[in-house]
């Protein structure tokens, strides 16, 4: 195996001291972090994952060999390196007098232009999937940045102030609950309707890549609806944390010198309730990343460069151009799937109460 730790540790640890100064983690807290990660080879590949899927959303434009929305039907259907596809051509011929339909066998074989060969519209499969990766990883990011923001603040008023407040908030996450995820994001996108946002593209702008798109399209509403959808999570994990700060000696100090209720909650009850909420984030990417595809999928996404889109649109090819679907959904899983490691990772690390791991005591 190789040995990547000479890359993702310089990595890791300055993402680990510009989040320490963001949210004000104690030293044990950050020293847990990385001797966690030293020890976990997963936690490594989590992080190599997740680095190249940024960088690859990042350099979209740089790096696709082609423009993702170009089409060519004589290119159409071609097979990645290594494989090739058999086609039936039918041609009619006239023997002896009369017409008889004649079915040909032939064979597509790959080419080096498109590696990851292309779609039913001759469009590069390659550079369609990394320019994907900018739709997922945006849209998982900003919707979950959207539902911590929303849950975190709705919990941490419920859990506070408890009586009253508390059940009129958690009662309203408890009817969110009752809908299915997927549901009631169909349901929010039918209401509200299908809005992009298009951003010029700083690559293009910049003359460095200008055969590619000049902007790329940001599903708006998509992006709502996902942080409508999973405020939920975050609210209920930000209470109980709030309910056990609440009745701690030094809130009550802080209470007894005339400090405020936002004051209190700013500055002491959120920083104690910090770790489990950076856990849960960085299940909740990955959780709306998925959402976010199957929103693609069904039509709902507002823009044509995503997975999930790919994925529906190489459904009906599955038994004869299977790459057309299965290209876009390994890189969905290998993106959710170092999301998650990394989110094993902080809840090792950040932990008290598991032991044997970098969190224990």
């Amino acid at each position: 195996m190789v040995d990547l730790d000479w890359l993702l540790h310089p990595v890791a640890s300055g993402a680990l001291s510009r989040l320490r100064e963001a949210l004000r983690l104690s030293p044990r807290t950050v020293r847990n972090l990385r001797t966690e990660f030293r020890r976990s080879a997963l936690a490594k590949l989590g992080v190599g994952l997740i680095v190249c899927a940024l960088l690859v959303a990042a350099f979209a434009p740089a790096l696709a060999p082609h423009n993702p929305t170009n089409q060519n039907l004589n290119d159409n259907q071609l097979p990645p390196l290594g494989f090739d596809r058999q086609t039936t051509n039918t041609t009619s011929k006239m023997v002896n007098g009369s017409i008889e339909i004649v079915n040909e066998t032939s064979w597509v074989n790959s080419t080096g232009e498109h590696p990851l060969g292309t779609d039913s519209l001759g469009r590069d499969m390659l550079s369609r999937t990394i320019y994907g990766a900018r739709t997922s990883l945006i849209v998982g990011v900003i919707g979950t940045g959207i539902a911590a923001l929303f849950g975190v603040t709705v919990g941490l008023l419920a859990g506070y102030y408890s009586g009253r407040i508390d059940d009129a908030l958690m009662r309203s996450a408890d009817v969110m609950l009752a809908f299915p995820s997927l549901v009631l994001a169909v349901a929010l996108v039918g209401l509200i309707g299908t809005a992009s946002v298009r951003v010029p593209d700083p690559f293009v702008r910049a003359g460095l890549t200008p055969n590619m798109p000049e902007t790329f399209t940001l599903p708006g509403t998509v992006i709502i609806v996902v942080g409508l959808v999973n405020w939920v999570w975050f609210a209920r994990v930000a209470r109980s944390e709030a309910l056990s700060v609440r009745s701690e000696e030094y809130i009550k100090a802080a209470r007894a010198v005339g400090a405020s209720d936002r004051h209190i909650v700013t500055r002491h009850v959120l920083p104690n309730s910090i770790t489990p909420i950076i856990v849960l984030a960085t299940i909740q990417v990955a959780a709306i990343i998925l959402l976010e595809s199957a929103l693609a999928f069904l039509g709902f996404s507002g823009t044509t460069l995503s997975w999930g889109f790919d994925i529906a649109q190489g459904r009906q090819y599955l038994s004869s151009s299977w790459w057309i679907a299965t290209i876009p959904g390994v890189a969905i899983v290998l993106t959710v799937v170092g999301i998650n490691l990394v989110g094993d990772w902080l809840r090792d690390a950040l932990d008290p109460g598991i032991e044997g791991e970098g969190g224990g005591p």
